[in-house]
């Protein structure tokens, strides 16, 4: 029987590469903090562009994307990221 595939190293790998980058958060902008608990809401977070629930594939280093930890898990499995809205006052 198989393990989880992102305990594989593999995965581990992927994870390690994209967070050497130090790329902001892909959802809000702001950088992320290395350094931060793995738990941190504010931690780095590998997120996926097309969610694996929706056909995305787990190492493609082109579905890959640095996440915070809090806006990974509220993006959920949507496709796209939810715009900022505008003021309504110009």
């Amino acid at each position: 029987m198989a393990g989880n595939p992102r305990n594989g190293r593999p995965y581990r790998r992927l994870v390690a590469a994209v967070k050497a980058e130090r790329q902001p958060c892909w959802i809000c902008g702001h950088d992320i903090d290395p350094g931060l608990d793995a738990r941190d809401p504010w931690s780095f977070t590998l997120d996926h562009a097309v969610p694996l629930s929706r056909g995305g594939a787990l190492l493609d280093p082109a579905n890959a994307r640095s996440a915070h930890r809090r806006c990974n898990s509220a993006r959920g499995n949507r496709l796209t990221v939810r715009q900022p809205r505008a003021s309504r006052r110009w």
